[in-house]
């Protein structure tokens, strides 16, 4: 639940100007998902929201200029927390993870913007990783397997 939670929190703050932890409650609420505010300020904490000084929305940290990006430390913590299983087929990885965190992983590592990954494509548990080349996917394989050991 609470990678669906997050996930879906991610999507909000990303579709809309969201400037207080009610209204983003409110908008959960809307979509079925009932949270305290304890764990939503949680949430915020971990998924590394900010409040942007131009309009006062939450904004994930380097986006719009609301603070400094560190994608890769972003993805090397979710890989870390939701990775259950790498395997390699040339240039496509499949990643297992718990239900409902495919989404959560796979959108961590679309903002990392990495260039060996062309895209991800997830489903519950399982998210698939394109990347441009075999030999690139073997390396990238490697190092998320030694993020997941951390």
């Amino acid at each position: 639940m609470k990678a669906f939670r997050q996930g879906l929190i991610l999507e909000l703050v990303g579709r809309e100007a969201i400037t207080s932890q009610e209204q983003l409650r409110k908008r959960l609420r809307a979509r079925g998902v009932t949270v305290t505010q304890a764990t939503l300020s949680r949430d915020i904490a971990e998924l590394a929201l900010a409040k942007h000084a131009a309009d006062g929305a939450y904004r994930v940290p380097g986006e719009n200029g609301s603070g400094p990006v560190e994608p890769e430390g972003a993805l090397r913590g979710a890989v870390a927390e939701y990775v259950r299983g790498i395997d390699r087929v040339r240039e496509l990885v499949v990643i297992r993870t718990a239900p409902g965190q495919a989404g959560i992983l796979g959108i961590a590592i679309d903002r990392a913007a990495l260039s060996e990954v062309a895209g991800t494509v997830a489903g519950d548990d399982t998210l698939l990783v394109i990347v441009r080349e075999a030999k690139k996917a073997k390396a990238f394989v490697k190092t998320l397997e030694e993020w997941a050991r951390r």
